[in-house]
Order: C-alpha cells, then sequence, then structure tokens
C-alpha cells in the first residue's frame, strides 16, 4: 500500500469520526488504568457495567487496596479471569500508593513494570491518558493492519511498529482509536461489513464480502 492510499485512508476515519476516544468509562487516570487492565480478553461493554459500581466504591489505588482481592472479585467476577486480575489489580494499587503517590506513571517501562500491564495496555494508558502518539495493538487492529495492508505483519508487534512507520504523523495521535472502531463494527473478523465500509475501495482485502 502506497503512502498516499495510506493517508486517504486516515483522512476518512478523521472526517467521519474527529475526536475518537476509548468506549470504557472512566472519570480519571486511574479508573482508566483499572478499566484497561480488566478489559483483556473482555468486552468494553461488560468492563463498564463491573466498574460502574466498583468505582462509585472505590476509585483511588488506596481505596481498592483496602477492598482486598475478596472484597474485588465480588464486583469483577463477571468479567473473565477475574481472579489473576483480582491479584494483579491489588498488587498494582499498592505500587501506585507506595512508589508513585498514588499517581499513574506515563513512562512506558513503569507501566509494563505493573502486575497485569502489558506493552498493549501501557499503550492505551499513554496514549489515551498522557497524549502520546501510540498505537496499542489488539486483535482488532491486528486484523485490521493485515487486512486492508494498511500495515500487514505476522506479530502484534511487527504490526505495531510498521503502523508507527507508516501512519502519517498528523493522524497518529488518534489512528488507535479509528482502527479499533473499524474493526470492531465494521472490519469484523467473521463477515466484514465491506459494503458500508468508508475506506472499501482504499482497502487490499482480496476476497471483499458483497453485502
Amino acid at each position: 500500500m502506497n503512502p498516499a492510499k495510506r493517508h486517504e485512508i486516515f483522512t476518512r476515519l478523521k472526517c467521519n469520526n474527529p475526536k475518537p476516544t476509548t468506549e470504557l468509562n472512566y472519570n480519571n487516570n486511574f479508573e482508566l488504568l483499572i478499566a484497561v487492565i480488566l478489559s483483556a480478553q473482555a468486552t468494553d461493554k461488560g468492563v463498564n457495567k463491573a466498574t460502574a459500581k466498583l468505582f462509585a466504591k472505590a476509585s483511588t489505588p488506596d481505596a481498592i487496596d483496602k477492598l482486598g482481592e475478596t472484597g474485588l472479585k465480588k464486583y469483577i467476577r463477571t468479567i473473565g479471569l477475574f481472579n489473576t486480575k483480582a491479584s494483579n489489580i491489588i498488587k498494582t494499587c499498592k505500587i501506585l500508593r507506595d512508589e508513585y503517590n498514588s499517581e499513574v506513571p506515563q513512562q512506558q517501562a513503569q507501566l509494563e513494570a505493573l502486575p497485569g500491564v502489558g506493552r498493549k495496555t501501557a499503550n492505551v494508558i499513554r496514549n489515551t491518558a498522557f497524549g502520546h502518539p501510540t498505537i496499542a495493538v489488539d486483535t482488532h487492529i491486528f486484523r485490521v493492519a493485515n487486512r486492508t495492508r494498511i500495515a500487514p505483519g505476522k506479530t502484534v508487534l511487527e504490526v505495531e511498529k510498521k503502523l508507527m512507520k507508516f501512519v502519517p504523523e498528523e493522524f497518529l495521535q488518534d489512528a488507535h482509536h479509528w482502527l479499533i472502531l473499524l474493526g470492531r463494527y465494521t472490519c469484523i473478523a467473521r463477515k466484514p461489513r465491506c459494503g458500508s465500509c468508508i475506506i472499501e475501495d482504499l482497502c487490499e482485502f482480496k476476497q471483499k464480502v458483497v453485502e
């Protein structure tokens, strides 16, 4: 795919959604961090349902730490892998309280050192909370990048590096959200909705679905 085509793709995505953001509900950086940790292998809708009750009760590292694992599990048991996530969240809350004055750090290495936070989660936090032009490659972005040929790659890291290289700089800040939304609602896994896609004529997917 040539640069001109990529530029037009992101121009259209921006025109269609000028100010994209995450579909997770949160009120501060800490709540965003917890929501993103919970979102692994879970839907944003499911996470939002759980965190609505959790954050009403506890919305700081100290408050969630005081709930303990058992107390936290009562709020997140509807979410996949809730046992592991509860353990990681409690550990992360202690670190934030003891080492970062209960603030969420914004450096990649500091974030990735938190239990339950990997490269993808760290990129989401840096992008959404702190405005860094990062791209967190989840299953949706991985699929879209490969299917459209915007940034094909065999691994998540390869796709991330290609996107960072190929996405025009003016679109880097929001590219993460546009691609996720495209993959979540249009370029879906089993049967992409090619006929209703605003970049269908630019996409290089060879098996386009005729609706």
